[in-house]
Protein backbone atom coordinates (compact mmCIF):
# COMPACT_ATOMS: atom_id res chain seq x y z
CA UNK A 1 0.00 0.00 0.00
CA UNK A 2 1.25 3.75 -0.71
CA UNK A 3 1.70 5.42 2.21
CA UNK A 4 1.88 8.78 1.02
CA UNK A 5 -1.74 8.16 -0.34
CA UNK A 6 -3.12 6.18 2.69
CA UNK A 7 -1.95 9.26 4.98
CA UNK A 8 -3.43 11.54 2.45
CA UNK A 9 -6.83 9.73 2.52
CA UNK A 10 -6.77 9.64 6.79
CA UNK A 11 -6.39 13.48 6.31
CA UNK A 12 -8.68 14.51 4.33
CA UNK A 13 -11.46 12.05 6.76
CA UNK A 14 -9.51 13.25 9.80
CA UNK A 15 -10.07 17.11 8.29
CA UNK A 16 -13.49 16.84 7.19
CA UNK A 17 -15.94 19.34 8.71
CA UNK A 18 -19.46 19.50 9.62
CA UNK A 19 -21.90 20.60 6.45
CA UNK A 20 -23.95 24.34 7.53
CA UNK A 21 -25.59 24.05 4.07
CA UNK A 22 -22.55 26.28 2.73
CA UNK A 23 -23.14 29.04 5.40
CA UNK A 24 -19.18 28.97 6.09
CA UNK A 25 -18.48 28.35 3.01
CA UNK A 26 -17.62 32.29 1.55
CA UNK A 27 -16.59 33.48 5.13
CA UNK A 28 -13.11 34.29 6.04
CA UNK A 29 -13.59 35.14 9.65
CA UNK A 30 -15.97 34.10 12.42
CA UNK A 31 -16.85 35.52 15.42
CA UNK A 32 -16.60 33.40 18.91
CA UNK A 33 -20.04 33.58 19.16
CA UNK A 34 -20.52 32.07 15.38
CA UNK A 35 -18.53 29.04 16.22
CA UNK A 36 -20.02 28.53 19.02
CA UNK A 37 -23.15 27.97 17.67
CA UNK A 38 -21.75 26.52 14.49
CA UNK A 39 -20.20 23.56 16.28
CA UNK A 40 -22.42 23.79 19.83
CA UNK A 41 -19.61 24.36 22.01
CA UNK A 42 -19.37 27.23 24.92
CA UNK A 43 -17.69 30.29 24.60
CA UNK A 44 -15.46 29.36 27.23
CA UNK A 45 -14.74 26.11 25.51
CA UNK A 46 -13.33 28.09 22.76
CA UNK A 47 -11.22 29.78 25.01
CA UNK A 48 -9.82 27.14 26.84
CA UNK A 49 -8.71 25.97 23.22
CA UNK A 50 -7.50 29.44 22.69
CA UNK A 51 -5.42 29.44 25.87
CA UNK A 52 -3.82 25.97 25.11
CA UNK A 53 -2.40 27.21 21.49
CA UNK A 54 -5.06 25.07 19.62
CA UNK A 55 -6.69 27.62 17.96
CA UNK A 56 -5.23 31.76 17.61
CA UNK A 57 -7.84 34.23 16.91
CA UNK A 58 -6.83 37.73 15.87
CA UNK A 59 -7.52 40.53 18.26
CA UNK A 60 -9.75 43.54 17.34
CA UNK A 61 -9.95 45.22 19.97
CA UNK A 62 -11.72 42.83 22.98
CA UNK A 63 -13.31 40.97 20.11
CA UNK A 64 -12.03 37.54 18.71
CA UNK A 65 -12.09 36.90 14.68
CA UNK A 66 -11.31 33.35 14.22
CA UNK A 67 -9.95 32.07 10.58
CA UNK A 68 -11.11 29.34 8.51
CA UNK A 69 -7.55 27.57 9.83
CA UNK A 70 -9.10 27.95 13.40
CA UNK A 71 -12.52 26.90 12.09
CA UNK A 72 -10.74 23.77 10.70
CA UNK A 73 -8.66 23.26 13.65
CA UNK A 74 -11.42 23.61 15.95
CA UNK A 75 -13.47 20.91 14.04
CA UNK A 76 -10.26 18.37 14.36
CA UNK A 77 -10.25 19.41 18.19
CA UNK A 78 -13.95 18.70 18.69
CA UNK A 79 -13.79 15.59 16.32
CA UNK A 80 -10.62 14.21 18.06
CA UNK A 81 -12.30 14.58 21.45
CA UNK A 82 -15.21 12.64 20.21
CA UNK A 83 -13.07 9.86 19.25
CA UNK A 84 -11.37 9.72 22.71
CA UNK A 85 -8.17 11.70 21.86
CA UNK A 86 -6.65 13.61 24.58
CA UNK A 87 -5.91 17.28 23.64
CA UNK A 88 -2.19 16.13 23.21
CA UNK A 89 -2.90 13.64 20.70
CA UNK A 90 -5.02 16.13 18.89
CA UNK A 91 -2.23 18.13 18.80
CA UNK A 92 -0.32 16.08 17.25
CA UNK A 93 -2.62 15.22 14.50
CA UNK A 94 -3.51 18.34 14.00
CA UNK A 95 0.52 18.94 13.28
CA UNK A 96 0.28 16.35 11.05
CA UNK A 97 -2.62 17.46 8.88
CA UNK A 98 -0.53 21.04 8.65
CA UNK A 99 2.11 19.29 7.51
CA UNK A 100 4.33 20.83 11.08
CA UNK A 101 4.77 16.78 11.66
CA UNK A 102 7.62 14.29 11.23
CA UNK A 103 7.91 11.02 10.50
CA UNK A 104 7.79 10.14 14.27
CA UNK A 105 5.02 12.17 14.86
CA UNK A 106 2.69 10.64 12.11
CA UNK A 107 3.74 7.48 13.01
CA UNK A 108 2.75 7.91 16.32
CA UNK A 109 -0.70 9.37 15.08
CA UNK A 110 -1.52 6.14 13.15
CA UNK A 111 -0.35 4.32 16.60
CA UNK A 112 -2.90 5.98 18.61
CA UNK A 113 -5.70 5.70 16.17
CA UNK A 114 -5.00 1.75 15.88
CA UNK A 115 -5.37 1.87 19.36
CA UNK A 116 -8.38 4.11 19.91
CA UNK A 117 -10.13 2.17 17.38
CA UNK A 118 -9.54 -1.51 19.61
CA UNK A 119 -10.21 0.58 22.64
CA UNK A 120 -13.72 1.55 20.92
CA UNK A 121 -14.23 -2.04 19.54
CA UNK A 122 -14.25 -3.38 23.23
CA UNK A 123 -16.29 -0.18 24.55
CA UNK A 124 -18.60 -1.70 21.75
CA UNK A 125 -18.63 -4.92 22.95
CA UNK A 126 -18.98 -4.25 26.31
CA UNK A 127 -21.94 -2.47 25.37
CA UNK A 128 -23.94 -4.75 23.12
CA UNK A 129 -23.26 -6.95 26.24
CA UNK A 130 -24.84 -4.58 28.49
CA UNK A 131 -27.89 -4.11 26.05
CA UNK A 132 -28.42 -7.85 25.86
CA UNK A 133 -28.71 -8.37 29.49
CA UNK A 134 -30.96 -5.73 30.08
CA UNK A 135 -33.27 -6.63 27.32
CA UNK A 136 -32.98 -10.41 28.98
CA UNK A 137 -33.86 -8.51 31.99
CA UNK A 138 -36.76 -6.33 30.73
CA UNK A 139 -38.28 -9.74 29.14
CA UNK A 140 -37.89 -11.06 32.26
CA UNK A 141 -39.68 -8.59 34.55
CA UNK A 142 -42.28 -8.04 32.01
CA UNK A 143 -43.09 -11.82 31.26
CA UNK A 144 -43.85 -11.49 35.66
CA UNK A 145 -45.86 -8.81 35.30
CA UNK A 146 -48.31 -10.28 32.36
CA UNK A 147 -48.55 -13.12 34.69
CA UNK A 148 -49.41 -11.32 37.88
CA UNK A 149 -52.19 -9.53 35.35
CA UNK A 150 -53.72 -12.41 34.74
CA UNK A 151 -53.77 -13.77 38.05
CA UNK A 152 -55.21 -10.49 39.47
CA UNK A 153 -58.30 -10.81 36.32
Amino acid sequence: MDDSRDMETIAQVWAAEPSQGGQSGDKSAFTIGELSREFGVTLRALRFYENKGLISPQREGLSRLYSRGDRTRLALILKGKKLGFTLGEIRQMIAAEEDDADAKTLSLSREKCLEQIELLKKQKAEIEEGLSELSQIYASLSSKVGEKDRRAS
